[in-house]
């Protein structure tokens, strides 16, 4: 705690908190923002990991940072930033400069995304309508509320944005740094605060061991290539009494889906995620079958939800709980 409050002390590590606290940035990034040099800028980051109040994710030659969810330092951060005044001089400018290069990410994203909403589009035509999946997911996983919220393979942001309500706060992560830049501008827009996104592996999270009470995984174990082990490192997280939610297809022979659209796996049966639930030390619960019939269609894909659990007692939602989630809305 002292190494971190002394890593903190510095104002221009503190402009850093702050700025981490809306979202995981780069080196060049800082610079930009702080106009200072990258060395000046890669000493003070080297200084607040080492004192655990930030982690750092490497993405093909960048190196990204954000808080750290696995170290008490990262909840210290939070407390501090929250007792910032944002109006103070410096702070305001370096959120104007931000949020400047947050638009330009934003602009290219909308870009990105209007040029595979057609594809996505012609994905969804082939099931039941998104808007059954998501009614029948939110009946699976119940009202809550969910103390930490954990969304593998974000995309859009679109499963933060439907529970939005039901928990305090909302962590989803993507490989696809184009597509996070789009879910953040989405969740900012519509004012999650709660909810952020970032980058990460779904094979290698970076979270502490048990920490989640619900974590949903939707339409993403069809583009894995080990779908096993993205089950096995999401019940690593699982918190006792907390749930996992899978949503895919069930199995199929669209073998186009695997030429144009990139997926590992067409589809999974009910015997095949169960077991995969089971060998990661999860209770499966119910299972749920979305399917309906086209006359135009030589066959239609049906959609999967599968429910499971950590045996155990809910953890207990402490007053650390509830406070964490408040500064970090304050600190968005």
């Amino acid at each position: 705690m002292v190494a971190a409050l002394k890593a903190a002390a510095e104002p221009t590590r503190l402009r850093i908190l702050l700025l981490l606290a809306g979202g995981e940035l780069n080196v060049k990034d800082l610079t930009l923002i702080l106009g200072q040099s990258q060395p000046r800028i890669s000493r003070h980051l080297k200084l607040l990991y080492e004192a655990g109040l930030i982690e750092r994710f490497r993405e093909g030659s960048w190196v990204y940072f954000h808080l750290s969810d696995r170290q008490v330092g990262g909840r210290l951060a939070l407390r501090l930033v929250a007792d910032v005044d944002p109006a103070e001089a410096s702070v305001r400018l370096d959120r104007e400069r931000a949020d400047a290069l947050k638009r330009d990410r934003e602009a290219a994203a909308q870009i990105f995304f209007e040029k595979h909403a057609a594809d996505w589009d012609h994905i969804r035509a082939l099931h039941v309508a998104e808007r059954d999946v998501e009614k029948a997911m939110q009946e699976a996983l119940g009202e809550g509320p969910f103390s930490f919220f954990l969304d593998l393979g974000t995309g859009t942001g679109r499963t933060l944005e439907l529970f939005a309500d039901r928990f305090h706060r909302g962590l989803g992560l993507d490989v696809n740094q184009t597509m996070l830049t789009y879910a953040r501008a989405n969740l900012n827009t519509k004012g999650f605060a709660h909810a952020q996104v970032r980058h990460g592996d779904i094979y290698a999270l970076s979270l502490a061991d048990r920490q989640a009470d619900a974590i949903v995984m939707h339409q993403v174990l069809h583009f894995l290539s080990d779908p096993a082990l993205a089950i096995r490192e999401a019940a690593r997280v699982l918190a006792p009494g907390g749930k996992l939610l899978i949503v895919d297809f069930a199995p199929h022979e669209l073998e186009f889906l695997r030429v144009q659209e990139a997926h590992e796996r067409l589809g999974f049966s009910h015997n095949q995620i169960i077991g995969w639930l089971k060998d990661a030390g999860l209770v499966s619960g119910a299972v749920r079958d979305l399917t309906h019939k086209s006359s135009g269609q030589d066959e239609i894909l049906t959609v999967t939800i599968w429910l499971a659990e950590r045996p155990g007692e809910p953890l207990a939602k402490t007053s650390r709980d509830t406070a964490s989630a408040g500064t970090l809305q304050e600190a968005r």
